[in-house]
């Protein structure tokens, strides 16, 4: 390391370099040093002095080889101080034995501690190209070598590219916070900036006063601790040391005549073409950068890992553990490097590192649609949708209609602009709607988003800001929900709209005119896009929110293929079998199965809206031989059996199989259903939104495993074995309640539910610590063989001597006793045989470690108020299980999550047990 090292700056205290004061939390300043440094571009023949954070000469003390350097740079307002936490962690780490990255951690000119460039001038002026030029300087002074990692926040994210794309052969990767490289035509800059770079305002608002910075400051989504707001605040305490705060604000390019924006349009075009590894970490709640300018990083940088932190705003930083995220994907990304030399440089891939997509394209495999390509020619019912009558009944679709729509809707979508991997977000309905532009949509490679109403709207309005779509495809109460919660994405209503109605939500096209437009172009000799590959992203479904942010879950072509597959193969489905299909994640896949399907009559985002009758008559329309139904929706179907006609119990009579899946399904309920269904053979696969379908077990297989040897009343359910080549392992808990065990088969060990299925999703969507965590220490394999692809699925349970999996509930909901971890559903399933008891949670109390397990119960007849359970029925519940209970509380309904009306939200409930134990006014959780 090279570098003119200075104790004191020369020129006026008011303009020179200066070290940081001792005192500020969580910055050493054992790591602060000056540097003097030639000046470039309008700066040639001016030695300018730079304030650092340089770990380097701490880790040549440690005598620990160097992997690289990681060059950070802040953005606007803040210093170097925004990278503490990566400047001690990254020392840590190399004490402790990992590998030893140098951080060279800026204060840009102007900013910081430090010079003042133009100390004469209320609003410093030096240009993006000035500071790039800055930049590079600086680590030619230092001698900084490859590998370097850049790391950029804000406009130091710019900066940081900027230099990164002019340092080409000693550029290793890339890692960017909330930034951005373009701002669209026709869109106007962030409301902050734009004030604060007002005529008349931006000296006022960005130097002569703290307002720029204390709103800066204020965008954390927790309020900053008031000594970190004190330390950004520090090198900024007078207005000639705010020069440079206002001379960013003024050098953002609003428009092509400002003299940064060539320099801007040449680091958006050269970032494009990186190939080397990059970091995206992401704060949504950013009224600056918020997901437009991801979405426009992510086009640019395909291949990069891409973490959204739910809840966290533009100082993410601060308000996640960033440096955790930074230091974990250099172990990943780069692991075993030791040396500069061996590092991957622009260009090279990091070691071991493929491309799965390329991978998985050569694959041959059946798309999606084949099943209706093979059937185009049939004039035989495809679709029903029993929610649309007319005078000869429901609506119904034959399978020539069907194609001749999938194939006009996909070329119109073609000649408005969609292409392969745009993403469409879909807001109807299940029926041939919908039927007809999925299909459309994965035909021509377009990738299908599908959040449904049962996220409530906001769970929705998260999902599909985070999704980012193109294009939104909706009713109008989605379209309406789009505009005015401001989702992104070219609208097009599935009806025709009044003129004045479309202007005011939007809308630019209608289903109708698009099919039309594609149906003439395919009439005039247009032809179809090439179909998407197995290794191409097909579709993104997001879990129910359940236990947290809904997730996106991302579905290759390949994968959904595999699904369709499994589907047909275990439970034996063709041409002449029909579905109907009461439960949205199965609603689409009978045109993939090549046999008729049937939505009945209900409000899909409301699974408790479907009735028996509801299920007879789509079953009867269709001649359907195999139903599907949610838990929630099974519930009420049973509840409203008594309302069924002859007619209806005769077509129930004709199905032969009946499946339940997506929450667990007490035994009673299930036999309850088979009593409609009487010829019916019931099955309640296990799955979840990453892998639809892993085990399945019937009716019978419950009843057999009851009494089987083993099997106790506490024993959690029993969901079967694995279907076909899927597998299932357990990750056993240790005494904390982490699920820490190396992923194996054997029997009774209470873990984690580890699983691996040719269909098993490919990742979460920009989601890539969760990713991380879902992988942890599973067992490897070759790219590309889905086999060796795992999922930790949150889920826990056992296997038993046979290999069927018994699930006893959430890792979170785990109660850690003093007598080692406690699996919650076991214990419910006691109790909920206590004849009062409808439904019960078992949650913790206590602190970690030595909680103590609580039963909440809803009743029948419901309770009249939350709060301590009478006498009689506390002494039932605690004489039905052997869990030792703290206590029994009663409520008149348990809180669970919209899309299942099932899932019960434990975390909640453990949470207001304590309120209520404490003494708290009995209210419903």
């Amino acid at each position: 390391m090279t570098g003119s090292v200075t104790g004191s700056a020369t020129g006026s205290a008011a303009t020179s370099a200066r070290l940081p004061p001792a005192g500020l939390p969580g910055l050493d300043t054992r790591f602060s040093r000056l540097v003097t440094v030639p000046g470039r571009g309008g700066d040639a023949g001016i030695r300018r002095e730079w304030h650092v954070l340089d770990t380097g000469p701490e880790l040549e003390a440690l005598g620990v080889p160097i992997a690289g350097t990681i060059l950070a740079v802040h953005g606007n307002p803040t210093w170097s101080y925004l990278w503490r936490d990566l400047v001690a962690g990254s020392v840590e780490a190399a004490r402790a034995g990992g590998p030893a990255w140098r951080v060279v951690a800026v204060d840009q000119l102007d900013m910081g501690y430090s010079e003042r460039t133009d100390a004469g001038a209320p609003v410093t002026h030096r240009p993006l190209a000035q500071r790039v030029l800055d930049l590079a300087a600086l680590t030619d002074e230092l001698g900084v070598e490859g590998p370097v990692i850049t790391l950029g926040h804000d406009w130091g994210g710019v900066v940081s590219l900027g230099w990164a794309i002019d340092h080409p052969q000693q550029l290793a990767g890339v890692m960017l916070l909330n930034t951005a490289v373009h701002h669209p035509v026709g869109v106007p800059i962030p409301a902050p900036l734009r004030l604060a770079g007002a005529r008349g305002v931006l000296a006022a608002s960005t130097v002569a006063t703290t307002a720029f910075l204390d709103t800066t400051l204020a965008l954390a989504s927790s309020p900053l601790d008031a000594a970190v707001k004190r330390a950004y605040r520090a090198p900024y305490r007078t207005a000639a040391r705010r020069g440079g705060i206002g001379g960013f604000v003024a050098d953002i390019p609003v428009d092509a005549g400002h003299e940064s924006f060539a320099e801007l349009e040449r680091i958006a075009a050269g970032v494009a073409a990186l190939e080397v590894p990059t970091l995206l970490l992401w704060g949504p709640r950013d009224p600056i950068f918020g997901d437009r300018y991801l979405d426009d990083l992510v086009d640019r940088l395909p291949h990069a890992d891409v973490h959204r932190f739910e809840g966290a705003g533009h100082l993410v930083a601060e308000d996640r553990p960033y440096a955790d995220a930074v230091l974990g994907w250099l172990g990943d990304r780069f692991a075993g490097l030791e040396a500069a030399s061996t590092a991957p440089l622009a260009g090279e891939a990091a070691a071991g590192e493929t491309d799965e997509g390329e991978a998985n394209a050569a694959e041959p495999f059946t798309p999606i649609w084949h099943g209706l390509d093979a059937r185009r020619d049939d004039d035989g019912v495809a679709v029903i949708d029993m929610s649309r009558q007319g005078a000869d009944g429901p609506l119904r679709v034959t399978w020539r209609q069907l194609d001749d729509r999938v194939r006009a809707i996909a070329a119109g979508l073609q000649r408005l602009g969609v292409r392969k991997g745009d993403r469409v977000s879909l807001l109807v309905p299940p029926g041939p709607t919908l039927s007809a532009i999925v299909y459309a949509c994965l035909r021509i490679g377009a990738v299908v988003v599908v959040a449904d109403a049962g996220l409530g709207v906001k769970g929705l309005t998260r999902a599909v800001r985070g999704a980012w779509p193109d294009v939104i495809i909706g009713e109008l109460p989605g379209l309406t929900a789009a505009r005015a919660l401001g989702w992104p994405g070219l609208r097009i209503s599935t009806a025709r709209l009044p003129r004045i109605s479309a202007a005011a939500l939007g809308v630019s096209h209608h289903l109708a005119e698009v099919a039309a437009r594609g149906a003439e172009a395919l009439r005039t000799g247009g032809s179809m896009p090439p179909e998407p590959d197995a290794g191409d992203d097909a579709a993104i479904l997001f879990t129910s929110g359940s236990t947290g942010p809904a997730k996106g879950v991302v579905y290759r072509h390949g994968q959904l293929a595999a699904l369709r597959d499994v589907l047909a193969a275990h439970f034996e489905v063709t041409a002449d079998t029909g579905l109907v299909t009461g439960f949205a994640p199965f609603a689409l896949l009978g045109p993939a199965l090549g046999t008729r399907s049937a939505t009945p009559d209900m409000d899909v985002s409301s699974p408790r809206t479907l009735t028996a009758s509801a299920v007879a008559a789509a079953v009867r329309a269709s001649d359907a031989r195999m139903v599907f139904l949610s838990p929630a929706a099974v519930l009420n179907v049973v509840a409203t059996a008594d309302g069924l006609t002859d007619d209806d119990r005769a077509a129930l009579a004709g199905v032969h199989s009946f499946l339940s899946t997506g929450a667990p399904i007490g035994t009673g309920l299930l036999a309850a259903a088979g009593e409609i269904m009487p010829h019916a053979t019931a099955h309640t696969p296990y799955g979840m939104t990453e892998c639809l379908l892993v085990t399945d077990i019937t009716l019978d297989g419950i009843r057999e495993v009851a009494d089987a040897a083993g099997a106790t009343t506490e024993s959690g359910v029993c969901v079967g074995a694995p279907i076909g080549a899927n597998r299932v392992l357990v990750s056993a808990l240790d005494s904390d309640g982490r699920a820490t065990g190396a992923p194996s088969a054997g029997p009774g060990v209470l873990g984690e539910i580890v699983v691996s299925a040719p269909h098993l999703k490919d990742h979460y969507d920009r989601l890539w610590l969760t990713d991380r965590g879902a992988v942890r220490e599973t067992p490897g394999g070759a790219a590309g063989d889905a086999a060796a692809r795992w999922h930790r699925t949150g889920d826990i349970g056992h296997l038993d001597e046979r290999g069927r999996v018994w699930v006893e509930g959430r890792l979170p909901h785990v109660i850690v006793t003093a007598d080692g971890p406690l699996a919650p559903v076991g214990p419910e399933q006691a109790v909920e045989r206590v004849a009062r008891v409808r439904r019960a949670a078992v949650v913790g109390v206590g602190p970690h470690g030595l909680r103590q397990a609580v039963v909440v119960v809803e009743t029948d007849p419901a309770a009249a108020r939350p709060g301590l359970a009478d006498p009689e029925l506390t002494a039932a519940v605690r004489a039905s299980t052997a869990t030792p209970l703290a206590a029994v509380l009663a409520v008149p309904q348990l809180p669970t999550d919209i899309r299942h009306n099932s899932k019960i939200d434990r975390s909640r409930l453990s949470a207001w047990a304590e309120r209520m134990l404490a003494g708290e006014r009995p209210v419903a959780p």
